[in-house]
């Protein structure tokens, strides 16, 4: 149980940097300027803390490569992005409605990449999951439901098959990407390797963007105090503990895991934004406990 426990104290320590990230956005701050600051930030502080790591990245095998491509360059940072973008575009309950269905991405690749076995009871229980998952976004629905906007305005407006395209990617991109970390995690990286490695190619894969995206320096030294909470908080710390979870569950465990992110999001904003926390997100929550515990319980 410890390895979900884990995982779940990740998404809590992820769920706090919300209190942090949306200000900024709201402030002006730009999405790109944000996530790039955060991977400079990242790989400097690699760069001094894990030294060694970066010894063994530097002669690892072009396979290895590939696997930190997909979990620093595309789930690190593009998805990230292509997430970001997704809620100027689209209704943001639509977008988070959608990224529940991340799990369905990673499960599928990590039967055909890591060879999980994925048995009916582990399909079932893995429903099971995702219905809390959705029951905690009840919010978004109900929001849905009462908008003033037509369907076609919610849903098939002339930018809407860019914004699914977004969130798509951003949903194969998070799942890939806990998938093959489980996959450099079996190859025999330490915690700290894979940390290293998906912060460093983050970076590399954010810098070809800094001349389209809204991006400067100008910003105060509050922005940057704030910015650099998050890394220790959200960055170094969260997916330290993170991947000490992945090494002690299966990947198809883990993605089931990640979706208390949006129920700690809940419990952060009741707690410190005096936000609604409803009977139904509370029962969601608990469903979401119950498969998670009964799958890494039984071992499906």
């Amino acid at each position: 149980m410890l390895g979900i426990a884990l995982v779940i104290a990740a998404c809590a320590l992820w769920a706090l940097d919300t209190l942090i990230r949306y200000p900024l956005l709201e402030s002006g701050v730009s999405a790109y300027s944000i996530v790039l600051y955060e991977h400079i930030l990242l790989s400097l502080v690699s760069v001094v803390i894990f030294v060694k790591s970066f010894k063994k990245l530097w002669n690892t095998k072009i396979s290895h490569i590939f696997y930190f491509m997909i979990v620093g360059g595309i789930g690190s940072a593009l998805a990230t992005l292509a997430f970001t973008r997704a809620f100027t575009i689209l209704n943001p309950s639509i977008v988070i409605i959608l990224q529940k269905f991340q799990p369905v991405i990673a499960i599928a690749l990590a039967r055909f990449v890591l060879k999980e076995t994925i048995q009916k009871e582990f399909i079932f229980w893995a429903a099971i999951c995702l219905g809390g998952a959705l029951l905690i976004s009840f919010d978004d629905f109900y929001n849905i439901y009462n908008s003033s906007k037509s369907l076609t305005d919610l849903f098939f407006h002339d930018e809407a098959p860019t914004g699914y395209i977004l969130v798509l990617f951003s949903v194969i991109g998070w799942g890939a990407a806990t998938v093959f970390g489980k996959k450099l995690v079996q190859e025999g990286f330490s915690d700290e390797q894979i940390m290293a490695g998906r912060f460093s190619m983050g970076l590399l894969f954010l810098l070809p963007f800094a001349t389209a995206e809204n991006f400067n320096f100008s910003y105060s030294i509050d922005v940057y105090g704030k910015i650099s909470l998050m890394v220790f908080v959200s960055g170094l710390l969260a997916m330290y503990i993170f991947y000490e979870g992945l090494r002690r569950i299966s990947a198809r465990a883990c993605t089931l895991s990640e979706m208390f992110f949006p129920f700690m999001a809940v419990i952060v904003n009741w707690l410190f934004l005096d936000a609604s926390l409803t009977t139904v997100q509370l029962v969601g929550g608990g469903v979401l406990l119950l498969g998670s515990i009964v799958i890494q319980y039984k071992h499906y």
